[in-house]
């Protein structure tokens, strides 16, 4: 177990450090985390959604039947049938504290969808920010680029030019020439001269 343990560290190490020699490629691993964080809260908005209309149901229903049950109670007191009336009004009592803890339940829904709802407008915020990085970042990769570039072309040129086709009597090239120019001027001397 040690040795995996101590691979897996080995590796989590190079990757960061891997991601800190590549922050494009840390921005793009961190827009990549709020998209599918972004995809979980939707979902998770969508399954409070429909509890909530199951609540709001739940709780008309649980409404209906109190209502239902209270008018029951006043038949019976008009009725003068005490021996339903006790009953009836524990079966009202039963069905308001279950509305009430469906009212409760109701109460702490809409706190948890108000709670996903800033959690999503935060992650969409910080994929903004990613994707103002990311392009700064690209920029600079290639401003950095086209600098890098231009150095090498101008760095390029002028020591083509300096060490390539300098006049220096050191450069093999140019003793080769200058030498074979002189023989052939001598050459065109002895010629003219031999007429």
């Amino acid at each position: 177990m040690g040795l995996f343990e101590d691979f897996s560290k080995f590796l989590e190490t190079r990757l960061e450090e891997f991601l800190r020699n590549n922050p494009h490629l840390e921005l793009q691993a961190l827009e990549d985390k709020l998209r599918d964080q972004e995809s979980e809260v939707v979902r998770l908005l969508a399954d409070l959604r429909r509890r909530e209309k199951q609540l709001e149901a739940e709780i008309l229903a649980t409404a209906q039947e109190i209502q239902r049950w209270h008018i029951r109670i006043d038949k019976a007191k008009s009725a003068n049938r005490l021996d339903l009336v006790k009953p009836a009004e524990e079966r009202e009592a039963a069905l308001l504290r279950q509305g009430n803890q469906l009212w409760g339940q109701m109460e702490m829904l809409k706190t948890r969808i108000q709670q996903t709802f800033e959690l999503q407008k935060q992650i969409q915020q910080r994929k903004q920010e990613i994707k103002t990085k990311m392009a700064e970042a690209q920029a600079a990769r290639a401003a950095a680029a086209a600098q890098t570039e231009q150095q090498w072309q101008t760095t390029g040129w002028n020591q083509t030019y300096q060490s390539t086709f300098s006049n220096s009597p050191a450069d093999p090239l140019e003793q080769t020439f200058r030498k074979w120019e002189t023989d052939a001027e001598l050459e065109e001397l002895k010629r003219k001269m031999g007429r």
